[in-house]
């Protein structure tokens, strides 16, 4: 068994900040319609910061500065603690004691994965860490789970993928991985059940089921 971690949403409680801050900065920078521009975010959760750019610039146009909207959107990110999702340290702390090989695969680029892993303590859990700038494809292609995979010298069938997003659970899925989704933000719909394994209300749920499935 390997466990594979997407970060937004699963170990932090991020993603609901990252919402609020847009909508905060949206009048500074004009954004009239700012709801329906991050429904669009929301629906692609879990993709890389350049994916994110394009959808913005399908709502506002190519003019909109969006990088310099999205380095005080950063600035104000890096002002902040984010809270860690329930059961956070008691399941890496059981991976851990289960010589389980841990990575992240998260399309956060690395600059702020680094800082936000370093503030609680959680990167002595991974054996190998995937950002969205070290890859070529963003979620929902599977390339930053095979990448992790990869780096645990792991086979896909043996990794179990712990995901938030629509985008997430469709990349460990094409992956040929066990997706695990603990919804954040959006509720899984039909076609997510269907790929998912199993859908856990949260990471303590997430443990008993890998306890389970490490035991069978």
């Amino acid at each position: 068994m390997n466990v594979i971690f997407d970060m937004d949403g699963v170990i932090f409680d991020s993603e609901r900040a990252y919402i609020d801050l847009y909508k905060k900065l949206a009048p500074k920078y004009g954004l009239d319609d700012v709801e329906a521009v991050h429904r669009a975010c929301m629906d692609s959760i879990g993709v890389t910061r350049k994916k994110t750019k394009e959808i913005f610039f399908s709502y506002v146009g190519f003019e909109f500065d969006y990088d310099r909207y999205r380095e005080d959107v950063q600035e104000e990110l890096n002002k902040r603690e984010f809270e860690l999702k329930p059961g956070v340290y008691a399941l890496f702390e059981w991976l851990r004691a289960q010589r389980i090989p841990v990575a992240l695969g998260s399309s956060t680029r690395r600059v702020s994965v680094s800082r936000m892993l370093d503030s609680a303590g959680l990167k002595p859990y991974f054996d190998a860490i995937v950002c969205g700038d070290m890859v070529s494809h963003s979620k929902p292609h599977p390339e930053i789970f095979l990448t992790a995979a990869e780096k645990l010298g792991a086979v896909p069938a043996d990794c179990y993928v712990i995901e938030d997003s629509y985008n997430g659970v469709r990349a460990a899925h094409a992956a040929g991985m066990h997706p695990i989704m603990v919804p954040d933000i959006l509720q899984p719909d039909d076609e997510i059940r269907e790929l998912a394994e199993v859908v856990l209300p949260s990471l303590i749920e997430v443990r008993d089921y890998l306890e389970e499935k490490n035991e069978a």
